[in-house]
């Protein structure tokens, strides 16, 4: 990241679009989620494909962030927030492409968006 400020910005703002939806007992927390631009962190292998990966307290970009590449990588947060095994879990039982989880990062990314002006 350019700055940390601008990085508290973008969650702040990913968190207000996910605040709008009602998926989750409890909002996304974010105190304590940090967020890094790593490009070395993607040409590991298995990883290359992705543009931004979510730990439980960690968000990592490939390049700077987008709107909707963190709300979709803080909804992620989210999910393990609520469901700390389950969701990392369901990578192994159901693979990256029919993972119910990254379905439901990229409704919350379309339920969000504002509309094109």
């Amino acid at each position: 990241m350019r700055a940390r400020g601008e990085a508290a910005a973008a969650l702040r703002d990913a968190k207000r679009r996910l605040d709008t939806l009602d998926w989750y007992p409890e909002p996304v927390r974010i105190d304590g989620v940090r967020m890094a631009v790593v490009p070395w962190f993607f040409r590991l292998p298995g990883l290359r494909r992705f543009s931004g990966y979510a730990l439980h307290g960690a968000i990592l970009l490939r390049h700077p962030p987008t709107p909707d590449l963190v709300t979709h990588e803080l909804c992620h947060v989210w999910q393990m927030q609520h469901r700390p095994l389950r969701m990392p879990l369901s990578y192994l039982r159901f693979g990256y492409l029919r993972n119910p989880y990254e379905a439901e990062a990229r409704r919350a990314v379309a339920a969000t968006r504002s509309p094109a002006p």
